[in-house]
């Protein structure tokens, strides 16, 4: 049976995602940061800006506590996350990004950019900004990237 039109469009976009998470995450490897996941970043930047425990950041990336949780234990072993006491209540531990995390975070960006000039370089500059500006319409009024990248980390980790 023939895929339609609509599933092959999802299934390159998917392919596109994959093909540049992939790149970063080989590259990441190469330079000491073996394991890293697509939503780790993701949840890094949630925990850097507020989301200091596993339910603060589940209702960040729109996941259960028991998914932030199992998040922030794969980032604690990475060296990405260290939990700190509360200084108004002992019983609590907030999370907290390590440099070696921030330092992640930096190259990670990095080299997603190094991805997106290749891309332009590939099919030219103006090409790759109206396929941008195109995409930004046409996702304007979903969720944030975040809770995306949560739920795509979800939706590949069942199927792989």
């Amino acid at each position: 049976m023939a895929r339609s039109p609509g599933a092959e469009l999802a299934l390159l976009l998917l392919g596109g995602f994959r093909s540049m998470v992939d790149d970063v995450h080989g590259e990441l490897a190469l330079r000491g940061h073996p394991g890293v996941r697509a939503g780790h970043e993701f949840a890094l930047r949630g925990i850097d800006e507020g989301a200091d425990t596993a339910s603060a950041l589940g209702r960040r990336l729109s996941v259960s506590k028991q998914g932030a949780a199992r998040t922030i234990a794969a980032l604690e072993r990475l060296g990405y996350v260290e939990r700190q006491p509360d200084p108004g209540d002992g019983r609590l531990k907030r999370l907290r990004v390590t440099d070696r995390g921030h330092d992640m975070m930096t190259l990670g960006a990095s080299l997603f950019d190094g991805v997106r000039e290749r891309w332009a370089a590939q099919m030219g500059p103006e090409q790759l900004e109206a396929l941008e500006a195109h995409l930004t319409r046409l996702v304007a009024n979903r969720p944030s990237d975040s809770e995306d990248a949560a739920r795509l980390d979800e939706d590949l980790s069942e199927v792989t």
